[in-house]
């Protein structure tokens, strides 16, 4: 599946590229900045960020699922979950739709 359109970056790339990083070591913070800069690409439009956190989240918790103790790390991305639910884009940079430029 295409997750970035401008950089024409598949899902399957993405995942390749967080489990390398992950393998290099396990507890590291791996954000969509950091993906990308591992892929030599950069965020253009980065309306495919939500995606790609998503993708991190997703492979990080099955990578972590499988390694031995797995208890407090699904916990801690439970937490992450909880965060992007109370603070996601429905605050969308606090503007509101009067103050739109176009």
């Amino acid at each position: 599946m295409l997750i970035c359109h401008c950089n024409v970056m598949t899902e399957k790339e993405i995942e390749r590229t967080i489990i390398e990083m992950l393998d290099e070591d396990a507890w590291q913070l791996i954000v969509p900045a950091k993906v990308y800069h591992r892929m030599n690409k950069r965020g253009r439009c980065c309306g495919c960020f939500p995606n790609v956190v998503e993708t991190i989240i997703r492979v990080t918790e099955a990578y972590h699922s499988r390694a031995e103790v797995h208890a407090d790390i699904v916990s801690h991305l439970d937490r992450v979950r909880e965060l992007r639910v109370k603070f996601g884009s429905r605050f969308n940079e606090r503007r509101s739709k009067g103050h739109r430029a176009a």
